[in-house]
């Protein structure tokens, strides 16, 4: 706290005989000045010697400002050369052992040279009053400014009740220009920087004019919270306090020529619509919002809203695009790493990429390029099974084309504003997912997965599957408008990959416009050969083994795929072969192994770690009776084995179905058991079986729905089988459609229901005539072990399914 009284007149201080060296004393964070009587807290042990010594020799002290305020002892290099000659009226002893001092300052003095650091520092001083000139126009200056100081005080102690009245006479009353500077350099309000300016600077005049420009400053900031203050004063209350300080802090900024937050905000963005490269239409939008973001206040609702919308388009990409790796070797290099098999899928993206290092090499226009992407179409949709690397085979594919890659799963998803985005009058609103990945991948040109495509769900809130026919519509989609952002966005250079495991519950619309890849599923030998490539590798990896230490045989591979899992992908193979590992790896940590001794898991070994099998086909014991007969099927998950079985018993002649049969399937049983009632002769079955009898067909497993026209030729061979007494084969499967004349019409699905029968070591498949150009897609390893039937008519089919008829016995 400074004070306006008790300030020793300059003559008195000039007389004084100074000693040429001093002890100094650091100030932190304050600034003694001549003339000036200021209080200070002294609390380390240097400065409190420091102060003792001098009270107790009778000496005047050095005030030097430090360079480093945050370090407690300063070095000689961290203080200011100027400092104040400063004389101790008044020493305060505190219990915790600091002290408060009353010095007055004297004069200013500059350090020649420092004598001394330890205990406190000592320096060779030289007297370096304010300099002036001895000339009338210097003086002259000297007197406007002093008079001019002298009135702006007294305004500014107009606005400051809290100073007392002796103020304001000791103004009047002091005709000494540097008395005057100091007393109200030290009671001004101004910057700890600017203070210490004041002291440096060696000229009275220009000390004068920097005061006089801080001066200025104040007044005109005391004399605009007035005029606010009595403006507001008759409408301020509680609630409107908060926007009053607001509307205080814009005027006060405005009329120091400061820019306020809205004005920084409205430049932010023009700088960055320049940057980015906005498409015109995605401009003029921006503009407007711009517009209308410069007329409101920073407090208000609508001003945060339009904030967000302008952060969306200035963070899309909207130029951003990585350039395509057009090597085909390495692409093919890089997908074979990656992923073994799933030669069609390979196969057309180094086509994608042929089409795109052509048109490159060739020059061919982006228009004439653009229009044969929406005749062509990139979209590509991998429909398979779990488990079969439709996920992993996107990511590789971005790194093949050397492309950002992000996802979006569309499992559950219900409203159609997901896709969209929501539009801008909501509460909350945001653009759309499709919007959001492009976001977070920072490129234009992404290679974008829609995984489970197949499971997007559609209610009150609209159809998101409807919303996805823009997105996947090269013909429309370089212009795809989100509610939110309500201008076009290019799509256009998007690679597309959507997944599914299964094709029906796909609009056929949106199916429409892609691509499709069937994954079917893998044979036996690719899962050894995937299991000793990727997973075993990784399981060891990730289960913190060496490769030393754990080996898989091919018998061991084979015991787990066979015994243990029943799929079309390898994600349950993965989990065994985890499970394997964690439990060498639980041996391992024990030392239950020697070190160097590789766990070798054979077929034994699989049983010993994993338990008894999970998994039996029971084919031969199922189809030992007469009456039930081996089915082939497709589901979600891939091709499946299933079993129908017959039996009949006396009754009315009804026919009862179970086992959660479809309409199509129930269709199916009712056609079966018509063609065999109207050719009981030709198949050789005594019509009085018929007679009062019931028929009961069941498919197990009860609790899993089942449909479709596909089982018809199984139905019929489980009722031959049950009215002639004839079993069918154990080793034979069958597929295909029955009419009532008795032909065995087309099916889908062949390849699975084929992989099906032949991990459930079926041999035999009869399958219908048509679907000849199919067995092309079954692996030629697997043609090569199973015997394949081609059936035109019913005839055909049991001509190979029942067993012989017994041989009647002479008597």
């Amino acid at each position: 706290m400074f004070s306006w009284s008790n300030i020793t007149d300059e003559t008195q201080i000039t007389e004084n005989k100074f000693p040429e060296e001093l002890s100094i004393l650091p100030l932190r964070g304050t600034v003694g000045l001549p003339f000036i009587i200021m209080p200070l807290v002294i609390g380390l042990e240097r400065s409190i010697q420091l102060v003792d010594d001098a009270l107790a020799n009778e000496e005047v002290i050095g005030l030097a400002v430090s360079k480093v305020p945050e370090k407690e002892n300063p070095t000689p290099d961290e203080i200011h050369p100027v400092g104040v000659i400063a004389k101790i009226h008044r020493r305060i002893r505190s219990k915790d052992g600091s002290m408060q001092i009353i010095v007055q300052g004297l004069e200013r003095f500059t350090i020649d040279e420092w004598t001394q650091t330890d205990p406190y520092l000592k320096a060779k001083i030289r007297i370096t009053p304010d300099e002036t000139e001895d000339t009338e126009e210097y003086e002259l200056e000297i007197e406007a400014l002093t008079r001019r100081i002298t009135e702006l005080a007294r305004e500014i102690v107009r606005f400051m009740p809290q100073l007392p009245d002796e103020a304001i006479a000791f103004l009047e009353e002091t005709d000494n220009p540097r008395v005057l500077f100091y007393t109200i350099s030290a009671n001004m309000r101004m910057d700890f920087e600017d203070r210490l300016a004041l002291l440096i600077e060696p000229d009275l005049r220009t000390k004068m004019r920097s005061l006089l420009r801080i001066m200025t400053r104040e007044l005109e900031v005391l004399e605009l919270s007035e005029k606010i203050q009595s403006e507001a004063k008759e409408e301020l209350d509680q609630l409107q306090r908060e926007y009053f300080l607001r509307q205080q802090m814009k005027a006060i900024r405005k009329e120091l020529g400061e820019a306020d937050e809205t004005e920084v905000d409205v430049e932010n963005y023009k700088q960055k619509f320049e940057e980015i490269g906005l498409p015109e239409e995605a401009k003029k939008e921006a503009l407007r919002e711009l517009n209308r973001l410069q007329k409101l206040p920073p407090q208000a609702a609508e001003y945060g809203v339009i904030k967000t919308y302008l952060d969306w388009l200035t963070e899309l990409p909207w130029n951003q695009l990585t350039e395509d790796n057009l090597d085909i070797e390495h692409a093919r290099q890089i997908l074979d790493t990656d992923h073994y098999g799933l030669e069609k899928v390979k196969e057309r993206i180094l086509e994608y990429l042929a089409v795109r290092k052509l048109r490159k090499e060739r020059d061919i226009t982006e228009d004439d390029a653009a229009e044969q992407d929406r005749a062509g179409g990139s979209i590509l949709l991998f429909v398979g099974p779990p488990g079969v690397g439709k996920t992993s085979l996107g990511r590789s594919i971005a790194r093949a084309l050397n492309r950002k890659f992000t996802r979006m799963s569309l499992g559950g998803v219900r409203d159609e504003a997901e896709i969209r985005g929501h539009r801008r009058t909501y509460i909350g609103a945001m653009p759309g997912r499709i919007i959001q990945a492009l976001k977070r991948a920072e490129s234009r040109n992404p290679v974008f997965m829609l995984d489970e495509v197949d499971k997007v769900g559609s209610d009150w809130r609209g159809d998101p599957s409807s919303a996805l026919l823009e997105v996947l519509d090269p013909q429309q989609n370089h212009a795809f408008r989100d509610h939110y952002l309500d201008v076009d966005f290019d799509l256009s250079e998007v690679m597309f990959i959507a997944t599914a495991n299964t094709l029906e519950t796909i609009p056929a619309p949106l199916r429409d416009r892609m691509e499709i890849i069937a994954l079917d599923g893998y044979t036996e030998y690719e899962k050894v050969e995937i299991a000793k490539g990727y997973l075993v590798p990784r399981q060891i990896k990730a289960n913190g083994l060496r490769p030393d230490e754990i080996e898989f045989t091919e018998d061991g591979l084979h015991k787990i795929i066979r015994d243990y899992t029943r799929e079309a992908g390898v994600r349950t193979l993965e989990r065994e072969i985890g499970k394997i590992a964690r439990k060498v790896a639980t041996k391992v940590a024990a030392n239950e192994i020697e070190p160097g001794t590789a766990v070798t898991i054979d077929a034994d070994a699989v049983r010993e770690f994993l338990g008894k099998p999970r998994f039996h086909f029971e084919a031969a014991m199922r189809t030992a009776k007469a009456g039930v007969a081996t089915g082939l099927a497709v589901t979600s998950v891939g091709g499946d084995v299933l079993f129908v079985e017959a039996t009949c018993m006396p009754g009315s002649e009804r026919l009862t179905l179970t086992g959660q049969l479809g309409d199509v399937m129930k269709e199916s049983a009712q056609i079966a058991l018509s063609y065999v009632h109207a050719n009981y002769e030709k198949l050789g079955i005594d019509p009085e079986k018929f007679k009062n009898t019931d028929v009961h067909l069941h498919v197990p497993a009860g609790a899993v729905p089942k449909d479709g026209p596909s089982a018809g030729v199984t139905m019929v061979t489980a009722l031959v089988s049950l009215f002639t007494g004839r079993p069918v084969r154990a080793e034979v499967g069958m597929t295909g459609e029955i009419s009532l004349q008795g032909q065995v019409l087309p099916i889908g699905g062949l390849k699975q229901k084929v992989l099906a029968a032949h991990r459930a070591g079926l041999k035999t498949v009869i399958f219908p005539k048509r679907n000849d150009a199919d067995l092309e897609d079954v692996p030629e390893d697997i043609r090569q072990e199973m015997t394949f039937v081609q059936a035109e008519t019913i005839d055909d089919v049991l001509a190979h399914a029942l067993t012989p008829k017994p041989e009647a016995v002479e008597a």
